[in-house]
């Protein structure tokens, strides 16, 4: 018995002597690759989250499920709009079905800071396509979390509030969802806009949850500002477009745009399409760029799902995208996370649904920002064009990113160069 014992110990050391770096043994069976990914498919934000499973799906359908001669499987999880459940979720995937890494953790930024303090504690590869709360890739940074084709909120208007003063729309007033993400969109915005030299006249702050736009309106009629600019998510978007011309201010104040205000997953639920022609936004997703990158993903989506895809499937596709050519680097081994996310490090996408893309030293996306009008199709439908591109954007603008660093992150009590009137 203790000779049988002996001989299993010496060749169970033969075999960890013959392992890789990333521990396991070369030539070892390897079992599928398991990815999980988080989105919302019930609550407010249920359309985005819907549109993000139809992207990555449609990915891995065309690749046949395989990378680098591994099986690859995939768990999706319903967040329900909600952190807690999405924190809840992001334990079920991990501890329960064994993923290998965490594609998405979710669409709002409240789930997505919530999945992270979690997911820093483990050693699961984190990936953020969507969720783009700005301190995840700045002052809360973790070496096992990257944004692979994603973006932070304020990245994409930083730029936006620069052209819009350039315009020459020198008062405005925002409106923005009241929480991480809105406070982030619009201190993005307002930072630059007042650098060049115009002015907010007021903020305002709704609820996700809002259903009657009719006195944040009314305010902005009341201050008559040059244009509005406006972050909306989910639901609330549609609410806030159909309100804007329900009202008649259409043709009366210009609108500007965040991204997801104007996303696909959002205009294609008005009854009227129509109402949103003409509307400028700035994002780093156009669907109706002239590019065989985008328009080959938006012409297979369409066939697979029937609808224009909106930012967040276009995010899931481009995250497969890069994965892929990660996993592809390392010949499979995603069990080595510090070869694996290395690799991630170094992936460079020449072209994508987005365009260029490579990470910076800090774990986000360089990329480019396009400025864009809502045009109709001539199918009937309505879909955001680009009017400029603004190329290999960072997520700290033109400041300097240790100086960046030393500012509090946006929020409602931090929107440089907004002073409100005193009471």
């Amino acid at each position: 018995m203790r000779r049988m014992i002996v001989y299993g110990v010496v060749a169970l050391l033969l075999v960890v002597g013959c392992a890789p770096p990333g521990g396991r043994p070369s030539g070892a069976a390897k079992g599928p690759i398991k990815i999980g990914i988080l989105t919302p498919t019930t609550g407010t934000a249920a359309a985005g989250g819907q549109d993000m499973v139809r992207g990555w799906e449609l990915w891995w359908k065309q690749h046949g499920n395989r990378v680098a001669g591994r099986e690859v499987q995939w768990f999706h999880e319903d967040t329900a709009s909600n952190p807690d459940v999405a924190l809840n979720k992001a334990r079920l995937l991990v501890e329960q079905r064994g993923i290998h890494l965490l594609a998405a953790p979710g669409l709002l930024a409240n789930e997505g800071l919530a999945v992270a303090e979690y997911i820093k504690g483990t050693n699961v590869p984190m990936f953020m396509p969507v969720v783009s709360a700005d301190d995840l890739t700045q002052r809360k940074r973790s070496p096992n979390i990257l944004r692979v084709a994603g973006w932070t909120s304020s990245q994409v208007h930083h730029p936006f509030g620069e052209w819009a003063c350039k315009q020459g729309y020198k008062t405005i007033v925002t409106l923005g969802n009241d929480y991480a993400f809105g406070h982030e969109v619009v201190g993005g915005f307002v930072n630059t806009y007042t650098d060049a030299g115009c002015k907010v006249l007021e903020q305002l702050w709704d609820p996700l949850t809002e259903q009657d736009f009719s006195s944040y309106i009314a305010r902005i009629q009341a201050l008559k500002p040059d244009a509005v600019f406006a972050i909306q998510v989910g639901a609330s978007a549609t609410r806030f477009l159909q309100a804007w011309a329900q009202f008649g201010l259409k043709d009366k104040i210009p609108l500007l745009a965040g991204e997801t205000t104007v996303d696909q997953s959002n205009i294609r639920g008005l009854q009227d399409p129509s109402i949103v022609v003409g509307i400028i936004s700035a994002g780093h997703y156009a669907e109706g760029r002239e590019s065989p990158a985008t328009q080959e993903f938006v012409k297979a989506y369409m066939e697979a799902y029937g609808d224009i895809p909106s930012y967040y499937a276009a995010a899931m596709y481009t995250a497969a995208q890069w994965l892929t050519q990660a996993i592809e680097a390392v010949q499979g081994n995603v069990e080595d996370q510090k070869a694996f996310l290395d690799a991630i490090r170094k992936v460079e996408l020449k072209d994508s649904p987005f365009g260029p893309e490579k990470l910076d030293e800090y774990g986000n996306p360089i990329l480019n920002v396009y400025i864009r009008r809502v045009e109709r199709r001539p199918d009937g439908r309505v879909w955001n064009v680009v009017l400029e591109t603004i190329p290999n954007v960072s997520q700290f603008w033109k400041w300097d990113p240790e100086e960046y660093l030393k500012r509090p992150v946006y929020s409602r009590d931090y929107q440089p160069g907004f002073n409100p009137p005193k009471k």
